[in-house]
């Protein structure tokens, strides 16, 4: 006999294992469901992240809205202009109505006449109270955009936002950063015009024989903060250069000898001007490098440049050199302020110094060392500096790879070094000889075009050519100076590449076209001396490239044999 209590029991029981059968079932649903949502935002997370072009970043939202958020999707600005392609024209007003008003929607809201279906839309702005941001416009069925998958839509744009902020950033950082370099370019063409006439009066005043003291006092005056200005332009375009990764070092192999030399030379001056000595404390055997001689030189002078001008007149400066490793450790020591502890660490980054005072006695950028912590790298090598505190000196020490299989050269030159008991003596300062006497006739060119808007450095660079025994005619703009060289014949033109009307890179290729002045040298005499403005020169036809001011020795050693300069590689 059957007993309703008992059955009545079973069914309750079946249906308590129904409900939590149910239960069971919706929690792995939404279990389920939530680890599907974390893994699309994550991925979307990675998606978005790859770019920081803003372009591919807005492309990389619209193909993850497609399928899983919406059955379409539009990146709307806020005057309704939409992409991948136009909006229906009733959302475009709702899509600026909402993005004006702040308020995110509107969801549910139908399409009208072009839908195959009822049709659900929503608008969700990228950055909520930023109008200027946009939106993500998404079209599907209705009753889709509603609840957990407006909830995502909404946090997928939220990461878009932050993505495309990062890109929008980033683009903002990279045209600053052309802008930036586009100044210093003109900056130091601006600065490098007035430097080439003060150049080559001092020129002009060194061949003047028999000078009153004061006269020649002057005249070195001039000459050194001329030198320290190019030397501060030059510094601050490397840099600029080498942060862009605009410049390359062409290793040779080179002995440390030839650096030192180079360096001595370069640095002579500055040290006697304070009574310093370079004392060398390196191999009787010559060490060979694998390097580029300039840049290295380069390093090795903004060193010791350093150690000069943050140490008290009549010191020593050491420079020592050994192997360890398979490397050539170089040290520059001074007995100079010393770095504190807390600037170590920064001491190689872009514009930092030590001394910060309002007085800023010794001058420069701070970005020497910046300099050299770049070039050295460039060499595969690296640089660290150590000082046990303010007053207590500064050494910095580079590592360089040694070149292999090389035999030992002795080192030629050496710096004079005093005896460890005598009182150090200056570096001697190399001798100016003056300009040579005028000359009836050069031996190379004797017909020499001078073209430069800068009317003083015209006028200086033809009395300094004059005075060397040349025949020179001037031009001010490019125009003029075609008809001057089709009257004068020259045998060298010296040219100025910013010039009115004509540029220097025209006025060059039409010279090269014309028989009276093909096989004339060709010398761009300018203030432009990035990379870009060099490949024109050679484009144009230009056979050497000098930055202004132009080293005068160095341009007169052109002209006094102009062919076997056409021969050589544009400097």
């Amino acid at each position: 006999m059957n007993d309703p209590h008992r059955a009545d029991i079973l069914m309750q029981a079946h249906a308590a294992e129904r409900e939590a059968l149910a239960r069971e079932q919706a929690a792995r649903a939404a279990a389920e469901q939530a680890s599907a949502r974390a893994d699309f935002l994550a991925h979307a997370s990675q998606v978005l992240g790859r770019s920081l072009d803003l372009g591919e970043t807005r492309k990389a939202l619209l193909a993850l809205a497609v399928p899983k958020l919406g059955e379409q999707a539009w990146l709307v600005d806020a005057r309704g202009v939409a992409e991948p392609r136009p909006l229906p024209g009733r959302w475009r007003e709702a899509v600026v109505r909402a993005l004006a008003s702040g308020v995110q929607g509107p969801a549910g809201e139908p399409l009208g006449e072009e839908a195959a279906g009822p049709q659900d839309c929503a608008i969700l702005p990228l950055c909520p109270g930023q109008p200027e941001s946009g939106a993500l416009v998404l079209r599907a069925g209705a009753g889709t955009l509603q609840g957990a998958c407006l909830a995502l839509a909404r946090e997928v744009v939220s990461r878009a936002a932050m993505a495309l902020d990062n890109a929008r950033l980033y683009a903002a950082v990279r045209e600053a950063d052309r802008r930036k370099n586009e100044f210093l370019a003109m900056l130091a063409h601006e600065l490098r015009n007035p430097l080439a006439p003060i150049r080559n009066a001092v020129h002009i005043m060194q061949g003047v024989p028999q000078a009153p003291p004061p006269l020649g006092w002057a005249r070195d005056v001039i000459s050194r903060q001329a030198a320290h200005m190019t030397r501060l332009i030059d510094d601050l375009l490397d840099v600029s250069r080498i942060v862009q990764g605009k410049v390359a070092v062409h290793p040779q192999r080179i002995t440390l000898g030839s650096v030192i030399e180079r360096c001595a030379e370069s640095m002579a001056p500055r040290l006697a001007q304070r009574q310093q000595v370079m004392r060398l404390d390196v191999p009787d055997g010559a060490l060979a490098l694998e390097g580029d001689l300039v840049r290295l030189t380069q390093v090795l002078s903004n060193l010791v440049h350093n150690a000069s001008k943050f140490s008290p007149p009549g010191t020593v400066i050491e420079l020592q050199a050994r192997t360890e490793g398979g490397e050539l450790v170089l040290s520059v020591i001074d007995q100079g302020c010393g770095l504190e502890p807390a600037l170590l660490p920064r001491i190689f980054d872009l514009f930092v110094q030590g001394d910060q005072a309002l007085d800023r006695s010794e001058g420069g950028l701070g970005i020497g060392l910046t300099l050299v912590h770049h070039l050295v790298e460039l060499h595969g090598g690296r640089v660290q500096a150590y000082s046990e505190g303010k007053g207590q000196g500064t050494q910095v020490v580079v590592r360089l790879p040694l070149a292999t299989g090389t035999s030992p050269v002795s080192l030629t030159s050496p710096v004079p070094d005093p005896t460890p008991d005598s009182t150090p003596a200056p570096m001697p300062l190399p001798l100016q000889t003056a300009a040579p006497a005028a000359r009836e006739n050069p031996p190379g060119a004797r017909r020499v075009l001078v073209v430069d808007d800068q009317e003083a450095s015209a006028e200086t660079l033809t009395l300094l050519l004059e005075m060397e025994g040349f025949e020179v005619r001037v031009a001010h703009e490019g125009v003029g100076a075609l008809a001057v060289a089709q009257a004068f014949r020259p045998e060298a033109v010296l040219l100025d590449i910013g010039l009115p009307g004509l540029s220097g890179f025209e006025v060059a290729a039409c010279l090269r076209e014309d028989p009276v002045c093909r096989e004339a040298l060709l010398v761009a005499l300018t203030g432009y001396g990035e990379a870009g403005s060099r490949a024109r020169s050679a484009e144009a036809g230009f056979d050497v490239h000098m930055v202004k001011p132009a080293d005068v020795d160095r341009l007169l050693s052109l002209l006094a044999d102009p062919q076997a300069a056409r021969r050589r590689q544009p400097a």
